[in-house]
């Protein structure tokens, strides 16, 4: 059974388990989503997946609009990639809901990292400084970039750049409670992103507890 939605971060917040246990949880805003497209190895990407959509658009152009045609409830704002294996069984049009989900299920949640800026060689991969004593002029710099016969800096190297802002996945979170009546999840822990941020959940299935 495909179990997988994309949803909103609303934020954090803790509440008492069956038995008691003051938890800390995620909210996740995971609106009825629907199925616009299925993708299998014969097709010209070469590999199965499933194209989501949520959220209302309130004026769509007409390209994108045309990709829900024959589907109801018109056209969704956010178009999304799922990859699940026999994707191709499933039916376009077909509605996602929380109601999928169980309490206790083992998830698998994806999102984007906040971004926290431009930093250094120090701040972002922990280099060690220079020496701070009178005449060093190389306290926070980093240092040489590698061999120079190769006349250019190679791939990978560590350097200066933005920390954040990248595609995080979280797995095995625990979903605590699901809330069918206003489409929320609740899941344990945290989640990667920042408040109103589109996170994917999807079934962990092949979790491993030693992962």
């Amino acid at each position: 059974m495909f179990k997988g939605i994309f949803g909103q971060k609303v934020g954090m917040t803790q509440i008492y388990d069956e038995s008691g246990v003051l938890q800390p949880v995620t909210v996740i805003q995971a609106e009825p989503c629907v199925i616009v497209r299925t993708k299998s190895p014969q097709d010209r990407e070469g590999y199965e997946a499933v194209v989501v959509g949520f959220g209302k658009a309130k004026k769509p152009s007409k390209p994108h609009a045309g990709q829900f045609a024959g589907i109801g409830g018109g056209p969704r704002r956010h178009l999304r990639e799922m990859r699940y294996e026999g994707a191709s069984e499933l039916e376009v049009g077909t509605e996602l809901t929380v109601e999928s989900f169980d309490a206790g299920d083992r998830v698998i949640v994806v999102g984007t990292s906040k971004g926290k800026g431009y930093a250094g060689t120090v701040k972002r991969h922990n280099f060690s400084r220079g020496p701070m004593t009178h005449g060093s002029k190389s306290h926070r710099r980093p240092a040489s970039t590698g061999a120079t016969d190769a006349a250019r800096v190679l791939k990978g190297v560590k350097k200066a750049g933005q920390m954040g802002n990248e595609r995080v996945t979280v797995k095995g979170l625990r979903i605590v409670r699901v809330d069918a009546a206003r489409n929320l999840l609740l899941i344990s822990g945290s989640v990667p992103g920042s408040k109103g941020s589109i996170v994917e959940v999807r079934a962990a299935e092949s979790f491993d507890e030693e992962i």
